[in-house]
């Protein structure tokens, strides 16, 4: 078991796709009293929006020093400040559960190739950042449906031939007693010349990703299966074109690490045995609810119609085609005794939805979650996305991480020593 180091550093962090600061807060939390990590540059930029709400937000909590709000692609390396820490959850839509597999287009799509300027500021920076944490949902680990772990095999192989060696984990923080059962990817990388190089080095793969490192610490896991190792040492077109054509499923599970060209990975499972953070236990009290969040019975039914069960006959619209839609039930309301299923963008708007959360707390009204409750979910302070629409609040939280996950990896990484 790696130790726990006594003395607090300085860790200078430049933020990418800062949305409305989920890393910066986690961050934060992890320095405790001490200042140990100190955002020396943050960027968020929606391209195409007039007015930019998720930056204006971040600049609100935050402040405007080391901030930027323009295109990441048209920003000089030259005008981002040296950095020992580089993090961000970069543009996940090409992967989301939110569009098809079919659809999804990995690292070729229109946002995925946001990946590269991450690439782009590490290799052009003459002194790279010593440490990554990246966050993605976990469709990264199979996507794309034609080359299953294609994108994740690149992403691995160019770091690897920028001098860091990588270890993911697919995190549920609901299985780390937080309030939603929400699944991210974490990335971590760890440069060569840093103390954790060294020691992934001397460490048995299986070791590092489940008692030695830094996440293993901060998300206690046991092995659930065993570990393969396979090599992506070569040349990055050729991996681009090849890997995963011939496999149905990819070869990435859950947990792993690549060092020097070679991945080891398999399947964990979180260790946790402490209480569950519900969904009950973090609602505002009621008198602190707008009525406009209180369903009307007149709605109900068409509320109880979207969540429940269904096998009925439909018509295609392009072809005319008539074929049968079957899916299963939701629960409805949603149980106050565990934690909340996934947030999504589209928790905002009185419209009924088979996914929004709905909940009935006195056993007679029924009625969806506010701005402060989502952001409880997300671990973010209450009214941190105040100043725009609840739709628009209801939208940065479907967006965010949980926060708590980031705070534990910082704090671990901080106190650990070979």
């Amino acid at each position: 078991m790696a130790k726990r180091s006594k003395s607090v550093r300085t860790v200078r962090v430049a933020e990418l796709f800062a949305g409305v600061g989920g890393f910066r807060l986690g961050l934060e939390r992890a320095s405790g009293s001490d200042t140990a990590y100190q955002v020396v540059f943050s960027n968020q930029w929606e391209p195409g929006k007039r007015v930019q709400h998720a930056s204006n937000i971040y600049v609100s909590r935050f402040g405007k020093e080391h901030h930027v709000n323009t295109d990441i692609a048209t920003l000089s390396t030259r005008d981002i400040p040296d950095h020992d820490m580089l993090v961000g959850g970069f543009p996940c839509q090409d992967y989301s559960v939110a569009s098809t597999l079919r659809n999804s287009k990995g690292l070729v799509g229109k946002k995925g190739v946001l990946w590269w300027q991450i690439h782009r500021i590490l290799k052009e920076k003459e002194r790279p950042p010593k440490y990554l944490l990246l966050e993605n949902v976990d469709r990264l680990l199979s996507s794309p449906v034609a080359q299953r772990g294609r994108d994740l095999a690149v992403m691995l192989r160019s770091l690897d031939l920028l001098g860091y060696a990588v270890e993911w984990r697919v995190v549920n923080a609901a299985e780390h007693g937080m309030p939603q059962r929400r699944r991210r990817v974490f990335i971590m990388g760890y440069r060569k010349g840093t103390p954790e190089h060294k020691a992934i080095k001397r460490s048995t793969p299986t070791d590092w990703c489940t008692l030695n490192g830094p996440m293993a610490i901060a998300l206690p896991c046991k092995v659930d299966g065993g570990f393969v190792q396979f090599s992506i040492e070569q040349d990055l077109e050729v991996l681009s074109n090849e890997f995963g054509q011939r496999s149905g499923t990819s070869p990435f599970g859950n947990t792993g690490i690549m060092f020097d060209g070679q991945v080891f990975t398999g399947r964990t499972k979180a260790v946790y045995d402490g209480e569950p953070v519900t969904l009950g236990s973090i609602l505002q009290a009621e008198k602190d609810v707008p009525e406009e969040f209180y369903i009307k019975r007149g709605e109900l039914k068409q509320w109880k119609y979207l969540k429940g069960a269904k096998k009925e006959a439909r018509v295609s619209q392009g072809s005319g085609h008539t074929y049968s839609y079957s899916e299963g039930a939701m629960s409805f309301p949603d149980p106050l005794d565990r934690p909340s299923r996934t947030i999504i963008t589209g928790e905002g708007g009185r419209a009924a939805s088979r996914f929004k959360h709905v909940v009935c707390v006195d056993g007679k009204r029924y009625r969806r979650l506010t701005p402060v409750e989502l952001e409880r979910l997300n671990m973010f302070p209450d009214d941190h996305t105040a100043g725009v629409s609840d739709t628009w609040r209801a939208f940065f939280m479907g967006n965010a991480l949980v926060v708590g996950i980031v705070e534990r990896i910082g704090r671990e990484l901080l106190r650990w020593s070979p």
